[in-house]
Protein backbone atom coordinates (compact mmCIF):
# COMPACT_ATOMS: atom_id res chain seq x y z
CA UNK A 1 0.00 0.00 0.00
CA UNK A 2 1.76 3.41 -0.84
CA UNK A 3 1.31 6.80 0.49
CA UNK A 4 -2.10 7.25 -1.97
CA UNK A 5 -4.01 4.79 -0.92
CA UNK A 6 -3.56 5.63 2.91
CA UNK A 7 -4.68 8.94 2.11
CA UNK A 8 -7.32 7.97 0.05
CA UNK A 9 -8.66 5.59 2.89
CA UNK A 10 -7.82 8.41 5.54
CA UNK A 11 -10.07 11.16 3.50
CA UNK A 12 -12.69 8.69 2.96
CA UNK A 13 -13.06 7.84 6.66
CA UNK A 14 -12.50 11.63 7.70
CA UNK A 15 -15.19 12.25 5.13
CA UNK A 16 -17.73 9.65 6.40
CA UNK A 17 -17.06 10.62 10.21
CA UNK A 18 -17.66 14.89 8.83
CA UNK A 19 -21.10 13.96 7.71
CA UNK A 20 -22.28 11.27 10.75
CA UNK A 21 -20.93 14.58 12.95
CA UNK A 22 -23.04 16.78 11.00
CA UNK A 23 -25.93 14.46 10.70
CA UNK A 24 -25.86 13.80 14.17
CA UNK A 25 -25.85 17.65 15.85
CA UNK A 26 -28.58 18.87 12.81
CA UNK A 27 -30.85 16.32 14.75
CA UNK A 28 -29.58 17.06 17.97
CA UNK A 29 -29.85 20.67 18.00
CA UNK A 30 -33.67 20.49 16.84
CA UNK A 31 -36.35 21.66 19.23
CA UNK A 32 -39.15 20.20 18.51
CA UNK A 33 -40.67 17.08 17.37
CA UNK A 34 -41.92 17.82 14.11
CA UNK A 35 -38.38 19.43 13.11
CA UNK A 36 -36.68 16.61 14.53
CA UNK A 37 -38.72 14.67 12.34
CA UNK A 38 -38.45 16.53 9.02
CA UNK A 39 -34.44 16.50 10.06
CA UNK A 40 -34.55 12.48 9.72
CA UNK A 41 -35.98 12.32 6.67
CA UNK A 42 -33.91 15.01 4.93
CA UNK A 43 -30.30 13.58 6.48
CA UNK A 44 -31.89 9.98 5.03
CA UNK A 45 -32.55 11.66 1.74
CA UNK A 46 -29.02 13.35 1.83
CA UNK A 47 -27.13 10.33 2.52
CA UNK A 48 -29.03 8.34 -0.13
CA UNK A 49 -28.79 10.82 -2.68
CA UNK A 50 -24.33 11.68 -1.89
CA UNK A 51 -24.15 7.65 -1.58
CA UNK A 52 -25.45 7.28 -5.12
CA UNK A 53 -23.83 10.32 -6.76
CA UNK A 54 -20.56 8.62 -5.31
CA UNK A 55 -21.83 4.95 -6.22
CA UNK A 56 -22.11 6.76 -10.17
CA UNK A 57 -19.31 8.28 -9.43
CA UNK A 58 -17.40 5.31 -9.05
CA UNK A 59 -18.91 2.56 -11.24
CA UNK A 60 -19.43 4.73 -15.03
CA UNK A 61 -16.85 5.12 -17.39
CA UNK A 62 -14.31 8.36 -16.93
CA UNK A 63 -15.69 9.83 -19.85
CA UNK A 64 -19.21 9.71 -18.08
CA UNK A 65 -18.23 11.14 -14.81
CA UNK A 66 -17.86 14.60 -15.68
CA UNK A 67 -21.40 14.74 -16.67
CA UNK A 68 -22.48 13.91 -12.81
CA UNK A 69 -21.13 17.10 -11.52
CA UNK A 70 -23.62 19.60 -12.70
CA UNK A 71 -26.87 18.17 -11.61
CA UNK A 72 -25.15 17.04 -8.56
CA UNK A 73 -24.27 20.28 -7.84
CA UNK A 74 -27.61 21.88 -8.42
CA UNK A 75 -29.72 19.38 -7.25
CA UNK A 76 -27.64 19.52 -3.92
CA UNK A 77 -28.04 23.44 -4.04
CA UNK A 78 -31.71 23.05 -4.46
CA UNK A 79 -32.31 20.41 -1.53
CA UNK A 80 -30.15 22.48 0.77
CA UNK A 81 -32.03 25.67 0.18
CA UNK A 82 -35.40 23.42 -0.07
CA UNK A 83 -34.39 22.24 3.50
CA UNK A 84 -33.42 25.36 4.96
CA UNK A 85 -36.92 26.63 4.11
CA UNK A 86 -38.93 24.35 5.04
CA UNK A 87 -36.96 23.74 8.46
CA UNK A 88 -37.69 27.78 9.09
CA UNK A 89 -41.08 27.20 8.78
CA UNK A 90 -41.37 24.83 10.91
CA UNK A 91 -39.71 26.56 13.46
CA UNK A 92 -42.37 29.60 12.77
CA UNK A 93 -45.33 27.64 13.15
CA UNK A 94 -43.84 26.01 16.39
CA UNK A 95 -43.14 29.66 17.77
CA UNK A 96 -46.45 30.85 16.44
CA UNK A 97 -47.89 27.39 18.32
CA UNK A 98 -45.93 28.58 21.55
CA UNK A 99 -46.79 31.99 21.69
CA UNK A 100 -50.87 31.01 21.06
CA UNK A 101 -50.25 28.61 23.78
CA UNK A 102 -50.18 31.55 26.69
CA UNK A 103 -52.90 33.34 25.85
CA UNK A 104 -51.21 37.03 25.96
CA UNK A 105 -49.45 36.49 22.20
CA UNK A 106 -45.95 37.32 24.32
CA UNK A 107 -43.35 34.42 24.00
CA UNK A 108 -43.08 32.85 27.42
CA UNK A 109 -39.92 33.03 29.45
CA UNK A 110 -38.22 30.00 30.12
Amino acid sequence: MDITSIGGYAGAVVGILGGVAGTYFSIKNTTGSEERFFMIKASIACWIAVSLFLALLFTLPTSYRAYLWLPYSIMLSLGINAANRTQARIKKKQQESEQGADGTGEQAVR
